[in-house]
């Protein structure tokens, strides 16, 4: 079947990459029992909610702790260095800039928690600094910072897992079996619609936020040059320099998913719309609060991901195959069934789980890999992907043309 011929070359193709990468990891493995130190690149509700709470419960088993903190506010470095000494009864260093944390000769790893358009320019200098990385998706706003910092990583042989999380879910480790098991037989269309009331960058913004202890250049980097404004520090998913909207921050994880789920590789093409047609106040968001991706296999298969935040209505995430359908409507709670399936044969019958299959978490694969030098859960291959799928959308959006990828030259085409 074409499906799986494609798929186990992809498949293939990938290990051999982790492979390669993972004997030069090797070199620069922590040692068995030496503690790993730790620094946090970004310190907002991302760097102190997910990564920092997501490692504490790993710190004593694995034998790691934070040393140091780095973030352009400083109400935000306080808070994370705060957090820090109640965890280890220790002060760490806090630092207003990434580049004084990748000098210190003690920081064995870092977690990038820092904006979008920060995190190509944060994994590219932990990679020349020998730091190992956990990095925050998207990883890069276009080709040439996607494949600069790609490169990096994979010229130091450092340890680097992606932060697009889902994949680590025991529900998606036994969603990828059931696939792999070829019991859904061959799928004919993938959608996500991710919806909601609001968009997710209302209610961040931080009026009161005082100039001086904010370190404006660090937060601009190579954006666009502008006054101090807070409620751009703070609001800034809602503003297109310094992301991408919604299939770049929320159509990631959906992209990397189903990549995983199904080994599928690069599309063949893709088309997307979308704009602001909802939420049009004072504070001039431009990021879409409304978009639409489409994206065509070689594999005779189309994927679409849409979000509307106009109306919190609607959500799914669907896998439709030949013999039914995989529903990830809730994918802490997948199901499956034979409905729709056009070479339905008997085998599915009713609602069915999928029965979760034992997984490490995201965070604690990653600091296993540490020591391990293996491919992580979500290597740098795997955020190299999934970057491309959504920066062909993007770049149909903003040219309003049909982009296709060129594996060759690394570059996406626009039609």
């Amino acid at each position: 079947m074409k499906t799986a011929t494609s798929r186990r070359n992809f498949l293939k193709t990938a290990t051999a990459a982790a492979t390669a990468l993972s004997a030069r990891s090797y070199a620069r493995v922590v040692g068995a029992n030496s503690r790993i130190r730790l620094a946090q690149i970004g310190c907002g509700s991302r760097g102190i909610g997910a990564h920092m709470k997501g490692v504490h419960p790993h710190d004593r088993a694995e034998n790691v702790e934070y040393v140091a903190v780095s973030d352009p506010w400083r109400l935000a470095r306080e808070k994370a260095a705060a957090q820090c000494q109640e965890w280890y009864g220790a002060k760490v260093r806090q630092c207003v800039s990434y580049r004084e944390i990748l000098e210190m000769k003690d920081v064995d790893a870092v977690l990038i928690a820092s904006l979008d358009h920060h995190h190509s320019t944060h994994l590219e200098a932990a990679a020349r600094a020998g730091k190992h990385a956990y990095v925050e998706k998207p990883l890069a706003r276009n080709m040439a910072e996607l494949i600069r910092c790609v490169d990096a990583v994979k010229a130091a042989g450092i340890v680097v897992q992606v932060g697009t999380q889902i994949r680590s879910l025991p529900t998606s480790t036994a969603c990828r079996e059931l696939w792999l098991s070829g019991k859904l037989g061959k799928p004919s269309r993938i959608e996500q619609c991710r919806n909601g009331a609001k968009p997710y960058w209302y209610g961040r913004d931080k009026t009161d936020l005082w100039a001086a202890d904010l370190d404006w250049n660090e937060f601009l980097m190579d954006a666009p040059r502008r006054p101090v404004d807070p409620l751009v520090y703070s609001g800034w998913y809602g503003y297109l320099d310094y992301t991408d909207g919604p299939v770049a921050n929320l159509g990631c994880h959906f992209t990397d998913l189903y990549s995983y789920i199904t080994g599928l590789g690069f599309p063949q093409s893709c088309m997307c719309q979308g704009g602001v047609f909802t939420w049009k106040d004072e504070r001039n968001f431009t990021s879409p609060d409304h978009v639409e991706a489409l994206w065509v296999y070689a594999e005779d298969l189309m994927v679409a991901y849409s979000t509307n935040f106009g109306n919190s209505g609607g959500n799914r995430h669907r896998y439709f195959c030949e013999k039914g359908q995989l529903i990830l409507d809730n994918w802490s709670a997948p199901t499956y069934t034979a409905e729709g399936g056009l070479k339905r044969d008997g085998a599915i019958r009713g609602v069915n789980e999928v029965k979760p299959i034992e997984t490490p978490d995201h965070f604690l694969d990653w600091l296993r890999c540490l020591r391990s030098g293996k491919p992580t859960r979500a290597p740098i291959e795997a955020g190299y992907l999934h970057s491309v799928t959504c920066l062909m959308a993007v770049e149909s959006w903003r040219t309003g043309r049909r982009t296709t990828y060129d594996a060759k030259a690394r570059a996406i085409r626009t039609v």
